[in-house]
């Protein structure tokens, strides 16, 4: 959420940045109803200290023993219109806070601007794309005819847009959560394991709701929804909170499943494993001092690159364009395998600065040492990996011409060296 008197005071800025994420939220009715809650609160104030100079008199009348009906009287009608003028201050605070939970976070000025994805910029590659003596084949149809990935099970049991694993296909999914759960508690990440179903209050911290709730599972009897993915339990693990100076930064990470409709993708990526309603990640989140936030990005996208170095992927890094970023971040650099099967690249992770937006809305804050004052933290957040994703590039870039896998080096301990 951005803040409303920065909002009041930059105008023209905010427009041009809303402007440059092709976003047509228009500020007016925002600034009317802000306008309205000041001069609703300057309306109290002048009564409160009406009544507080009648309250004056009404001592000074009680000790020469006078008679105080009128003036307790008028005494009782300011009070009257304090409260009426105190809910009509809650009503347009509500207005104003729903408005501004439907604006965007402002491009940090090295975004590059565009309108969509097709102006993104690469700005590293990775790796070198393997060549075949053979027909590439994609992921869903080598698990498939391995008998590790089975869609039509699926299919039968929840519907489209499911998969089971089974066998050595189970074995490499689990392989994979624990390698890169193990590689990132090694570069200082904090394990947790959050709850899988999350509060509405939970959700709008991170800026789910009310944007996007047409994309989330909500249970029907309960103010309950499962998790889109764990940055959203891991950045209100501090909701309310003052972080100590001292704790800075902290680092966490969780592997969860994660649950998502997909419901403006109908028709999109309806194969294999890139776009279905349930799928595993493991997903870093860091709470991190201001001064620090832009650094902490390039850390956070060194963690990542790591996961896919290791597993010997080739990879790009793009960053995203304006008008192509999420609702919440101001910066995103978006990881991209090569999938030689599909024959393109395919996103894996989206590393984000978040600046203070989601911090803003859940009141996460933290005391300065210097001058004492309390500030908001910056928070960000990086899929380290999709493993869905990461499955399907393994599949697609050691396929073998007999039909087999040959697993990465960095597997091979956890699951042996080869999937037939």
């Amino acid at each position: 959420m951005l803040d409303l008197k920065f909002i009041r005071e930059n105008r023209q800025e905010v427009e041009q940045g809303l402007k440059s994420r092709r976003e047509s939220i228009s500020l007016e009715e925002l600034l009317s109803w802000d306008k309205t809650r000041r001069e609703f609160v300057t309306e109290v104030e002048k009564l409160k200290h009406q009544r507080k100079e009648v309250s004056g008199q009404v001592a000074v009348l009680k000790r020469k023993g006078e008679d105080i009906t009128v003036i307790a009287q008028e005494t009782k009608e300011i009070g009257t219109k304090i409260k009426e003028l105190d809910q009509k201050v809650r009503e347009v605070e509500e207005k104003i806070e729903g408005l501004l939970f439907l604006i965007p976070n402002l491009p940090d000025n090295s975004v590059p601007i565009g309108n969509n994805l097709q102006d993104n910029k690469i700005i590293k590659e990775w790796g070198t794309k393997r060549t075949f003596d053979f027909e590439a084949r994609e992921h869903w149809e080598i698990g498939t005819s391995l008998n590790i990935l089975d869609f039509n099970a699926a299919a039968k049991l929840a519907g489209s847009r499911f998969s089971l694993l089974k066998g050595k296909g189970a074995l490499l999914e689990r392989a994979l959560i624990d390698f890169m759960l193990t590689l990132h508690i090694k570069e200082g990440y904090e394990e947790v394991i959050p709850p899988f179903m999350v509060s509405s209050e939970t959700m709008r911290g991170t800026g789910q709701l009310p944007k996007f709730e047409e994309e989330l599972y909500k249970c029907k009897d309960d103010d309950l929804y499962l998790i889109p993915t764990a940055e959203v339990p891991l950045t209100n693990i501090y909701r309310d909170q003052i972080i100590s100076e001292e704790e800075f930064p902290l680092n966490f990470v969780a592997y969860t499943p994660c649950f998502r409709r997909e419901a403006g993708s109908y028709g999109k990526d309806t194969k294999g494993l890139i776009r279905n309603h349930q799928f595993n990640k493991v997903e870093l989140v860091k709470f991190v001092k201001p001064k620090n936030s832009k650094e902490e990005l390039e850390k956070l996208l060194a963690d990542v690159e790591k996961v896919l170095q290791l597993l010997e992927i080739p990879y790009r890094v793009v960053i995203l364009c304006s008008g192509d970023l999420g609702f919440s971040s101001a910066k995103t650099y978006d990881i991209e395998v090569w999938m030689p099967g599909e024959k393109r690249w395919r996103e894996i992770s989206s590393c984000s600065n978040f600046t203070d937006f989601q911090a803003r809305r859940m009141n996460i804050k933290y005391r300065e040492s210097q001058d004492k004052k309390l500030k908001l933290v910056h928070t960000l957040n990086g899929s380290g990996l999709a493993i869905g994703r990461t499955f399907a590039a393994i599949l697609e870039n050691y396929q073998q011409k007999d039909g087999s896998i040959k697993i990465p080096k960095v597997l091979e301990s956890r699951c042996g060296e080869i999937i037939i």
